[in-house]
């Protein structure tokens, strides 16, 4: 394997502090023309990535464009550019003040050339059992990242938990002249400094608050997958919890080094965009190995944990690297920094739950005992299928009866009594003619006081409403499938336009009271976007005289003071076409609060 000896020079001009490819995109290739980037890899394994061609610099000043070229390949084809870009890109992370550098690793391994390694030297704890992935390297450089990784332990004392450590180590060998480089490049992936942006889970609230953030994504972003995982494995969070592993393990070589590329110029959230394409593909696989109609029998989540690592182990033989990339980026995911403030809330939750180092998972279906669980509206199954599209930081919450108008009457004053104080909570109806639908509410009905006696909408777009009879739908804040809606984060206070029609306020930013950050989701809050329309975040409204789910053109729901009559239609806020009939009566109608089983 010739590696042509060309030094890469990428322009150099002022730099841009804030952005980590922008300071890479500026620096120059230096002295390193002339260092061997393969010296760990076992070419024979490399097939047609150990055929260097493609361009030999990497030459732009421009940041878009440079990310542009890091996910369409632009160095996939030249392992020595792609390590030289890889060097530049980890050079300049912001990092701590002393950060371990090469001459820390050489000073405490010595020689390491003259010492032989070994694999049975064990991993820290905080691997959490996770091999070192083989990644196309000589059985000698696996032995080489178990020492990087060991020496790594003893420098970074902070880590508790940080399973993806094993494959960023393994990839990045491939990519470095000695383990002492290797070494320093993965320390400063370690200690990376730069305010709201992570590139590796270090500890066990950060990694477990990941999985329920991923698990959010894919309830939204992946609806037909997660929903063939809902009814397939007993346990849906304990097959997320290996959401990180698909990326960082158990994709081939040839795969996983391309989103490498991409992961080192737009961090953390290429983990997610990639793990979501990668369960859509795998849906599509189940459905295309079982004639359309996937197996829909529950099973041990870890029969379906090895099915999905099984399929992206193999995905090589129908998806190509430059496929997965196009599917991961054609998923319209909020932006890096919702998504942030989404992580840091589910870290609150898990915190509030005692939570922050690894104990036993507990079964999320526990929390939904169907021999205690008792509803004249739906069944254990039914609810359990509900509880699937809440926001994960609830999904060990025990569903409470708050309200029900077989016991408390059909008073809209003893709803509210009841209710408030409750937040979230879950609306149940029966409809005469044996139609159930309903909505999860995000806030607290106490808050309706705020408008006085005027009708005004509150609430946040984690709001949805459904319906599970005649047949199951659910229908989301029409902002989540449809971004291009919210157009930027808000940077100051907005004032409200005029009321509408029916003279109901939008109290959303100005009525709604600041919530501490991370009560709810920041994420899906209205006031954290410019709104093309304030009909689009008209959630849930009520006074003495109705309670209303959806605004705009029409109610998803309206229910009068007696809790006998009802509205559906359609409305701007979810899109969604009648619940029912667009007239109907109640027969019974339920709340349920959500009860932290974790506190109890």
């Amino acid at each position: 394997m010739v590696i042509e000896q060309r030094k890469c020079p990428l322009e150099s001009t002022s730099a841009d502090t804030s952005s980590l490819p922008a300071r890479a995109v500026q620096q120059v290739y230096s002295a390193m023309a002339e260092e061997d980037y393969g010296s760990f890899v076992d070419w024979n394994q490399m097939g047609d990535l150990a055929k260097s061609s493609g361009p030999t610099k990497v030459d732009t000043k421009d940041l878009k464009e440079f990310k542009q070229m890091a996910r369409q390949g632009y160095w996939a084809k030249n392992h020595k550019l792609r390590a030289q870009v890889y060097q530049q890109l980890i050079k300049a992370i912001p990092c701590r003040t002393v950060t371990p550098d090469a001459a820390v690793y050489r000073d405490i391994m010595g020689n390491a050339a003259a010492k032989k390694t070994s694999t049975n030297v064990p991993l820290p704890e905080f691997v959490d059992g996770n091999p070192i992935p083989r990644y196309c390297l000589k059985p000698e450089a696996v032995a080489s990242a178990h020492q990087i990784i060991n020496c790594l332990a003893g420098q970074f004392p902070d880590i508790s938990h940080c399973p993806a450590l094993p494959a960023v180590t393994s990839l990045l060998l491939h990519f470095s002249v000695d383990e002492a480089q290797c070494f320093e490049h993965v320390s400063r992936i370690l200690a990376c400094n730069e305010p709201g942006k992570r590139l590796i889970d270090q500890t066990f609230l950060a990694y477990e608050s990941s999985c329920m953030t991923f698990g959010d994504l894919a309830n939204k972003y992946c609806t037909a997958a997660h929903k063939l995982i809902v009814a397939t494995a007993q346990d849906v969070m304990d097959v997320y919890s290996d959401w990180q592993r698909w990326v960082l393990g158990d994709l081939p070589f040839s795969h996983m080094v391309r989103v490498l590329d991409v992961y080192l110029v737009e961090g953390y959230k290429v983990l997610y965009r990639v793990a979501v394409a990668l369960l859509k593909f795998y849906r599509k696989h189940k459905m295309g190995a079982q004639g359309g109609q996937g197996n829909q029998q529950q099973e041990d989540s870890n029969k379906i944990k090895a099915d999905i690592q099984a399929f992206v182990k193999g995905i090589a033989s129908t998806v190509t690297p430059d496929k997965l990339l196009e599917k991961a980026f054609s998923i319209r995911l909020f932006s890096r920094k919702e998504i942030t403030l989404l992580q840091l809330t589910n870290e609150k939750s898990l915190q509030q739950k005692g939570i922050t180092v690894k104990q036993k998972r507990r079964n999320v279906q526990l929390a939904l005992n169907p021999d205690t669980f008792s509803s004249e509206i739906v069944s254990a199954k039914e609810m359990h299928d509900i509880w699937s599209w809440i926001p994960e930081r609830f999904a060990l919450c025990q569903p409470q009866l708050l309200f029900t108008t077989s016991t408390h009457g059909c008073s809209l004053n003893r709803f509210y009594s009841h209710c408030e104080g409750h937040e979230p909570t879950l609306l149940l109806i029966r409809t005469t003619d044996g139609d159930v639908c309903g909505a999860f509410l995000s806030t607290d009905w106490e808050e309706r006081k705020r408008g006085g006696n005027k009708l005004s909408f509150f609430g946040t777009g984690e709001c949805f409403v459904f319906r599970l009879k005649p047949e199951m739908e659910r229908y989301e804040w029409i902002v989540i499938r449809h971004p291009e809606l919210a157009s930027s984060i808000k940077t100051q206070n907005q004032e409200e336009t005029a009321t509408s029609e029916d003279q109901i306020t939008d109290g959303n930013s100005l009525q709604q009271p600041e919530k501490p950050p991370g009560e709810l989701s920041p994420f899906l809050s209205a006031r954290h976007f410019n709104l093309n329309s304030k009909n689009t975040s008209m959630f849930m409204a009520g006074n003495v005289d109705s309670i209303i789910v959806g605004g705009g053109d029409g109610n998803a729901l309206y229910i009068d003071s007696e809790l006998n009559h009802g509205r559906t239609g359609s409305c701007t806020t979810f899109d969604n076409p009648p619940l029912c009939a667009e007239s109907f009566q109640i027969s019974l109608l339920e709340v349920w609060g959500f009860q932290d089983t974790m506190a109890s």
